[in-house]
């Protein structure tokens, strides 16, 4: 993996992650107070299940 490819796939993340809060500013808010009445297992269970479908989707792309 050469640096573009780390910064093109940084550049993709940005650009996903500002999608929400640009499109429904509201909603954003919304979800983040609804977030941040979660247990931390709850949470770290989501990060987890993001991070499998990642390897996933990474696996099945190359």
């Amino acid at each position: 993996m050469d640096s573009n490819t780390l910064l093109t796939a940084l550049a993709l993340v940005l650009l996903i992650e500002g999608l929400l809060p640009f499109l429904s500013p509201g909603g954003w808010k919304r979800m983040f107070s609804q977030l941040l009445q979660l247990h931390d297992g709850q949470i770290r269970f989501f990060g987890l299940i993001c991070m499998l479908l990642g390897l996933m989707i990474l696996w099945l792309a190359t």
